[in-house]
């Protein structure tokens, strides 16, 4: 089922969330690499206590947050599934939509830095690619947007989908 329908959308991660994933990041059990192995068998320990570090004390939740609310955000149901999707309007009525796809393991976050200086004379749209955080989770089966992007994409950048 596909529908029409828009849900304004805000990101709004609970600050419990973010306190659970620092303790849980202070909390990891680390194990010791194999011998002489390095990536062949596995993200080395190392690298992952660096991420993890990183995640815990200087990546800044908060801040990208605020950065992608600064941009529309809708939902809409395509296929069944919900797919979340930043709407950039182009001053000029006219304008050339321009749609940003990503792929798997990024999102929407990877346009932030290129949405302002592509927003004119265009209209942009970004959905986030089926299957990640804010779209469907679940392949329900293989005509679903998370087994073709470009028909989330093209359905979402069709006139119905686009916020007036």
């Amino acid at each position: 089922m596909t529908s029409t329908e828009l849900r304004p959308f805000r990101i709004e991660i609970p600050q419990a969330a973010l306190d659970d994933l620092h303790d849980r990041l202070a909390r990891t059990r680390w194990t010791d690499d194999l011998p002489g192995t390095g990536w062949e068998r596995g993200v080395p320990t190392a690298y992952l206590k660096d991420l993890a570090g990183y995640w815990a004390t200087e990546f800044d939740w908060r801040a990208i947050e605020a950065e992608l609310n600064k941009h529309p955000q809708f939902t809409t149901t395509i296929d069944g599934q919900n797919v979340h999707f930043l709407h950039v309007r182009s001053a000029e009525a006219d304008a050339t939509p321009l749609l940003l796809l990503h792929g798997w393991p990024s999102s929407v976050v990877d346009f932030l830095d290129v949405i302002g200086p592509l927003t004119d004379p265009k209209a942009h749209g970004a959905p986030d690619a089926p299957a990640s955080i804010w779209s469907s989770r679940r392949c329900r089966d293989t005509g679903s947007p998370a087994r073709s992007p470009r028909r989330a994409g093209t359905t979402t950048a069709s006139p119905p989908h686009w916020p007036n």
